[in-house]
């Protein structure tokens, strides 16, 4: 169901926005998710039922009141929820769970994502992940068992996205900067480095695993997926884009998993906005020109674990 609004600036005419009430409904459960309560409380505090939430998450219209009171609860504005303009969002689970929902439309992902991407890493990765982003949470944190429970409520979102990924199976260019991958393989699958030893060892061995899983993927070249080792740095902040049936996606993300991951802070943007867009695709064209790709791609991050020392 959609939505018409006009938008007017002055000395030029009007142009209709669309908003969708699927995409309200998706961002509602994203936020519900992040912010730790649960549909009972929610629905409570805003003397709704249960059941009218779950139908405002489907898509069902709702109330300018009712999404206000819901923009006050979940701490978000009203046009982030309606998607007017750009979609910011500060939470890790909100934003792995709006990726899921978006994922499960898409055509074809375009991943700029550290040196690895979830999607197309391997299972022990998934498996090792949850303890990596366990530790990266500094000790002195403030409300650091919240902050342990974010990692917990990631884990199921990200395995969802793995299975609707395989089970869709959507075209996916994943580009990765040569610099963080040789940084991933010299540092290990790690959350910090002031680990024992021994662990550091054993992370190293786990990131060499996954390099040449990756190694393995470039080699078979695996119809609908494509990646791209770019020499040198690249932008710090992942971005990811979407194209679906109807639209394309874009969405900006300083939230990260793996090699110097992070699922604590920052501030993620999700938009549409046809200028973000083509300035992002430029910057693809350019990367995928510049990087290596299929056997030459397998050669140099076989080079690069060649170089490591032991």
């Amino acid at each position: 169901m959609y939505l018409f609004l006009q938008r007017t600036k002055s000395g030029a005419e009007g142009a209709a926005m669309t908003i969708r009430f699927d995409d309200i409904g998706n961002r509602l459960k994203a936020f519900r998710l992040a912010s730790g309560l649960s549909a009972d409380e929610i629905a409570a505090r805003l003397d709704i039922s249960r059941t009218a939430l779950y139908r405002f998450e489907k898509g069902e219209v709702a109330k300018i009141e009712t999404l206000e009171k819901l923009s006050d609860l979940l701490e978000v504005s009203v046009p982030t929820l309606l998607g007017v303009g750009v979609e910011y969002i500060s939470s890790a689970v909100a934003f792995f769970e709006r990726l899921r929902q978006i994922e499960e439309s898409a055509e074809h992902i375009v991943v700029l994502a550290g040196p690895v991407s979830y999607l197309l890493a391997s299972d022990a990765f998934g498996e090792t992940l949850e303890e990596v982003l366990a530790e990266s949470i500094p000790a002195g944190t403030v409300d650091h068992d919240r902050a342990q429970a974010t990692v917990r409520e990631l884990i199921p979102i990200l395995r969802q996205r793995k299975e609707s990924w395989r089970t869709r199976k959507p075209g996916i260019l994943n580009l990765i900067s040569g610099a963080e991958i040789d940084r991933f393989l010299r540092n290990g699958l790690v959350g910090r480095l002031d680990l024992p030893d021994d662990v550091l060892a054993e992370r190293r061995a786990r990131a060499r695993a996954e390099a040449q899983h990756l190694i393995g993927l470039m080699e078979q070249e695996p119809i609908g997926v494509q990646i791209g080792i770019v020499p040198g740095a690249l932008p710090h902040n992942s971005f990811q884009i979407f194209r679906q049936a109807d639209r394309k996606i874009l969405t900006l993300s300083p939230f990260r998993l793996g090699e110097q991951p992070n699922v604590h802070g920052g501030i993620a943007m999700i938009t549409s906005a046809p200028e973000a867009l083509e300035l992002h695709e430029r910057t693809v064209e350019d990367m995928w020109r510049r990087a290596h790709k299929g056997r030459d791609a397998a050669n140099f991050m076989s080079d690069l674990i060649g170089k490591l020392p032991g």
